[in-house]
């Protein structure tokens, strides 16, 4: 991988975490593009992007080294949120999240991930465990398939996922399936556009910049709410498999969004490439999905200690809530963005200088 790739690589992970945080603050970036109609298969995408087809011969060592990436932190941080959650509860006589025992903090990660509410942004962890692990054994199973046969199987797995979710019930187990059908799709098409497409073709003309912002501007028509300044636009929820009335356009505005992101990056890259901060939240974007829930808590919790009022009056709030948000909106972002980024920094550091966590 070279240097270039890997920078606009990592420079997408940033935008695609930014955009979760500023989605969980109700506020975007490119209006156009409202976060919560792609980030999270710009996600997907980006690790389709990262597969290396080396692990179809060897399942084993894929298998080890996404527990070690993926689930191994995931549940460190979950018993880390499970005592600061007992913690908040004492202090303010709400906890934030389901009972604690042993189905909620081992099963409950891999069906909806909302076992805690502060650390709830982490079922996409899981989630995108199954996926990739999926995605090993159907690569394996499809290897002597021709491209043509493989993108039309993936393709109706992704266009197949929401039909299916509106005909059969959301048990937790089939939630699971909708989910992994859907993201199969973008990380399908993530390493397709890196062994077919990159390198190979343009697809950043203007006159291609053209068709999708057209096809954008029909996909508005879908809303759920047709006034911008409310919600989020074409958002859907893909963790409860919410998609509203909608049959194809959460997949459309899905691959709108991937291909104006990266766009978006091949226009910037030579000045954001430069930026520190930049490829701090790239590397970090596990840390800040983590945590930036119970960051904004702390900072919502500190401007109520300084307008002396209880922190108790947060209990009658949902987690996402914000204090005032008109004025406090962007200051909650920054401080996140910052505070979550040198998190991350600070813990791999710890690692570093740990010998008995260094494979973690």
């Amino acid at each position: 991988m070279d240097k270039i790739f890997s920078d606009k690589i990592n420079i997408l992970k940033a935008l695609a975490i930014v955009l979760v945080v500023s989605g969980h603050l109700e506020f975007r970036f490119f209006d156009m593009f409202p976060p919560y109609s792609f980030q999270l298969a710009l996600f997907f995408f980006i690790s389709g992007m990262l597969f290396k087809e080396k692990y179809l011969d060897n399942v084993a060592d894929f298998i080890k080294r996404r527990v070690k990436s993926l689930l191994l932190l995931y549940f460190l941080y979950s018993a880390f949120y499970a005592i600061v959650t007992i913690i908040l509860a004492k202090l303010t006589g709400k906890f934030w999240g389901m009972d604690l025992n042993l189905y909620n903090f081992f099963v409950t990660p891999f069906l909806n991930g909302h076992q805690f509410d502060l650390s709830c942004p982490m079922w996409f962890v899981t989630q995108l465990f199954i996926t990739m692990v999926t995605f090993l054994f159907l690569e394996r199973m499809f290897r002597n398939l021709s491209t043509t046969k493989k993108s039309i199987i993936y393709t109706l797995m992704g266009f197949s996922a929401i039909p299916l979710s509106k005909v059969f019930p959301l048990t937790p187990v089939f939630l699971v399936i909708i989910r992994t059908l859907f993201s199969l799709f973008f990380v399908y098409l993530g390493h397709f556009y890196i062994k077919k497409i990159h390198g190979n073709y343009n697809i950043f003309t203007p006159k291609i910049l053209g068709i999708v912002l057209c096809l954008q501007a029909v996909l508005w028509h879908f809303n759920r709410d047709f006034d911008p300044v409310h919600g989020i636009g074409l958002s859907y929820v893909l963790v409860w498999a919410r998609f509203d009335s909608q049959i194809i356009v959460p997949v459309l505005t899905s691959i709108t969004g991937i291909w104006f992101s990266l766009f978006f990056i091949e226009i910037t890259y030579n000045y954001l490439k430069d930026i520190k901060f930049v490829r701090l939240i790239g590397e970090n974007t596990y840390h800040i999905m983590a945590n930036h829930l119970f960051v904004m808590y702390i900072i919502t919790a500190v401007i109520f200690k300084l307008n002396g009022i209880p922190i108790s009056e947060r209990n009658t709030h949902n987690i996402y809530w914000i204090f005032n948000p008109v004025q406090n909106t962007y200051l909650y972002f920054i401080l996140t963005m910052i505070i979550t980024t040198y998190t991350g920094v600070f813990l791999k550091r710890i690692k570093k200088r740990l010998p008995v966590i260094k494979d973690f």
